[in-house]
């Protein structure tokens, strides 16, 4: 399937909404954290859509961002000029590292060659670089909802926490994950509510795994 405008209006028609000046702080303050007293880390944001992750970050940051959809890249382009952004193809990644920090948020249950994209992003970082990502779940209490709402065709990996958090510490250090609860109310606020208490229970993870 093409990630194209008209996928982007079926699939994620609010997605201003989808992405609420609390929710791109949550993600900032993982970056922040991740980036310790780095100076002007260097970050890369695979899937970067239209860039509203990025351009939250600020001109502290070296930021580059990267996406399949070329119709996302045109809108990153349009928001924020002093940010570069370039198109994905598969196997082809646009922007050489290494990187302080990469992160992918809603990316990685897209990719088909899943395995080849973590040895990537393990080779792309700097000795201690941190990768940090966001994916749905589809096991607990939640499991089956999130089944039956899911209409995403280009969903291609359902998966658990566990295996998730099993896959990816095969090459990384697993630093901590955080259990995130979401929902867009039909005609109201988007919901985002992060817990550690709960993240077993959640419809959704963020992980921050470094290299070591």
């Amino acid at each position: 399937m093409t990630f194209d405008r008209a996928y982007f209006e079926s699939q994620y028609r609010d997605y201003e909404r989808q992405n609420p000046i609390r929710k791109l702080a949550f993600y900032r303050r993982l970056v922040e954290m991740a980036a310790g007293d780095r100076i002007r880390p260097r970050i890369l944001d695979i899937g970067c859509a239209h860039g509203l992750f990025l351009s939250n970050l600020g001109d502290g940051w070296e930021r580059y961002g990267e996406d399949a959809s070329a119709y996302a890249i045109l809108k990153a382009r349009d928001r924020l000029s002093s940010i570069r952004f370039d198109l994905s193809l598969p196997g082809h990644h646009p922007f050489a590292g290494p990187f302080d920090i990469i992160t992918a948020f809603d990316v990685l249950e897209h990719v088909v060659e899943l395995e080849e994209l973590f040895d990537w992003i393990f080779q792309s970082l700097v000795p201690g670089g941190a990768f940090i990502f966001v994916v749905p779940v589809y096991d607990g209490p939640t499991g089956p909802i999130i089944k039956a709402l899911d209409r995403d065709p280009t969903h291609l990996h359902k998966r658990g926490r566990q295996d998730w958090l099993e896959r990816v510490s095969r090459r990384f250090c697993l630093v901590d994950w955080w259990g995130i609860c979401r929902y867009l109310f039909p005609g109201g606020p988007y919901m985002h509510l992060v817990t550690r208490t709960l993240r077993r229970f959640t419809p959704a993870i963020a992980c921050l795994v470094r290299r070591g």
